[in-house]
């Protein structure tokens, strides 16, 4: 590879989402490896032995609950089932149509990875592979023609998400037997792929195949996939990032019964629009993306509440307004079907002809809130929320801006004139309401208090 070759594809990695790739050349030279480490990139794969890989014993939650003695004998016996289905040869690492998964010793959280491969074609029309993350299926590979099982969307999705989207963007294969590229991003529970320099996944939530009931391990081995059909790879690098802390009740609050709905690392008890919510840095950031979502702009927690007290954070951006939904439905319009208590830059010019049931803190369209206890955008606000059969109340940066009973709204109707059916309902959803505007949550915490 020329120099000028070498500066692009050190540029990809800094600043464009171009995959780097060794296409003319196999075995990437010397200063090629050089470059990557020095942009923290190692190689889990050095092109002559199966040095730093083993043999996949189980999945990660029976391994998990093997004893040391156990477990080290399945090792032992995958890791001569390994030696058998996987070979090294001219720089690459090849499986020869028998045997089970490749696993990386280490287990890793964060990472960007970049590896090639090619589904070796034997004449069968079977190409089926794969990239495990975090001990999880996963990134997709497969011969596009296999029609009949869907393999036209191309390679690169999340072939087991459920919920999430598993199919990926478009086809950026290449011709069966030519080298491909991944890039692959994993932070938090979220994956985003690059194949060939084509976006294919992006920043999807990767489900937990093997216990749908529980978010995706925070971290495991990185498995190559065996299923029956040749393929090899080359050239596989992973730099580690940075990993968040999750987010960890207090002593008292632990007492007092409180669970998490977000620590910042996964978004598992959320349901909704995951494609412009997302977790970021530790936050569940609202980044509203050109287009309307195919599930609508709200984020719901996956458990219905009736009486509770929520704590959150909250960070606005200049102008934004987004919504609490309490007691709320999944469809419809929660500011109406359920309640919005508003999340509102009510400070900002656009709004300065809200009425009073439209302030931050407000039920909306039936009690206002207290004006003035925001604080400047770019800063975090705390907020609790009690709810208790007819009584709201919202204490806004330790004040109370809320202390309501909608007992009389419940009868008489809401202050503007519209029908609220949401202030006749005993339960519901706790749902972050979009309206297109930037902004993040954190620390999100609830206690029941309905007794459940």
């Amino acid at each position: 590879m020329n120099l000028n070759k070498l500066k692009y594809c050190l540029l990809a990695i800094l600043i464009i989402p171009v995959v780097i790739s060794f296409k003319e050349d196999p075995k990437p030279t010397d200063k090629d490896a050089a470059m990557l480490q020095k942009e923290g990139f190692v190689a889990l794969f050095n092109g002559k032995d199966l040095k730093g890989w083993k043999g996949l014993v189980a999945d990660p939650i029976k391994r998990s609950k093997m004893d040391a003695k156990t477990l080290a004998e399945a090792q032992k016996k995958a890791d001569a089932e390994m030696r058998d289905g996987w070979k090294v040869a001219n720089g690459e690492l090849q499986f020869v149509g028998h045997g089970n998964n490749i696993a990386t010793v280490k287990k890793y959280g964060d990472f960007e990875m970049l590896v090639d491969w090619k589904i070796i074609d034997d004449g069968k029309q079977e190409g089926d592979a794969g990239i495990y993350l975090r001990g999880t299926p996963q990134v997709q590979i497969w011969d596009n023609a296999r029609v009949k099982v869907g393999a036209q969307v191309g390679s690169g999705g999340l072939y087991n998400n459920k919920e999430n989207e598993s199919k990926p963007l478009k086809v950026a294969d290449k011709k069966l037997g030519e080298w491909n590229t991944f890039r692959i991003i994993m932070k938090a529970d979220r994956v985003t792929v690059y194949l060939n320099g084509e976006l294919v996944t992006d920043n999807v939530i990767l489900e937990n195949y093997w216990d749908r009931a529980l978010p995706i391990f925070s971290e495991e081995q990185i498995e190559l996939q065996a299923h029956g059909s040749p393929i090899s790879y080359r050239n596989i690098y992973i730099k580690e990032l940075p990993r968040v802390k999750p987010f960890r009740l207090s002593a008292q609050e632990k007492k007092e019964g409180y669970k998490v709905l977000f620590d910042g690392t996964n978004m598992h008890s959320w349901r909704g629009n995951t494609r412009d919510y997302i977790t970021e840095n530790g936050n569940m950031v609202v980044r509203p993306k050109p287009g309307k979502s195919s599930l609508g702009n709200n984020l719901f927690s996956k458990e219905e509440f009736s009486d509770f007290v929520l704590r959150f954070e909250f960070q606005l951006t200049p102008g934004a307004n987004n919504g609490l939904g309490i007691r709320s439905p999944i469809t419809g319009d929660a500011a109406y079907e359920g309640m919005e208590l508003q999340i509102l830059d009510n400070e900002a010019p656009v709004y300065k002809d809200l009425k009073v049931y439209q302030y931050h803190g407000s039920i909306y369209g039936t009690l206002p809130a207290k004006r003035g206890f925001l604080k400047p955008t770019g800063q975090w606000n705390y907020q609790e929320v009690v709810v208790q059969g007819p009584k709201i109340k919202v204490i806004l940066n330790g004040t109370v801006i809320l202390d309501a009973d909608i007992t009389d709204a419940r009868k008489n109707g809401a202050a503007d004139g519209l029908k609220h059916p949401g202030l006749l309902r005993d339960s519901g959803h706790i749902g972050f309401l979009g309206h297109g505007s930037p902004l993040a949550f954190r620390n999100i915490r609830i206690r029941d208090l309905s007794g459940k």
